[in-house]
């Protein structure tokens, strides 16, 4: 049940990640240039109070330095390859590892 949960969880991740790509391409081709939008900024225009009350709690939870030094880090890259990496990690979590079974020899 645990791994269902964990590729569910990755198949979402990987169409945030997917939907988020085509809009950066959409923009790219539109502004004739790369355009990378960075997840700060995309999370702000979906939902500025979650951002807001994200970063409250990590502060007064975590320590100052754990903000400033990688969340704002992540939150600087490309939405769609945060959620790609995402989607990966918690998709190896899920994985279910075959065993190999040898022909007996004789």
């Amino acid at each position: 049940m645990l791994r269902f949960i964990f590729r569910l969880a990755a198949m979402v991740a990987l169409s945030i990640s997917v939907i988020m790509a085509v809009i950066d391409t959409t923009r790219s081709v539109a502004a004739s240039a790369l355009v990378m939008t960075p997840l700060n900024a995309s999370w702000l225009a979906v939902s500025p109070d979650t951002r807001a009350a994200f970063e409250t709690y990590v502060r007064a939870n975590a320590s100052p330095l754990v903000w400033d030094g990688i969340i704002a880090w992540v939150l600087g890259q490309p939405g769609f390859a945060v959620f790609a990496v995402l989607a990966f990690l918690v998709y190896a979590l899920g994985y279910r590892r075959r065993r190999h079974e040898f022909a007996p020899t004789n």
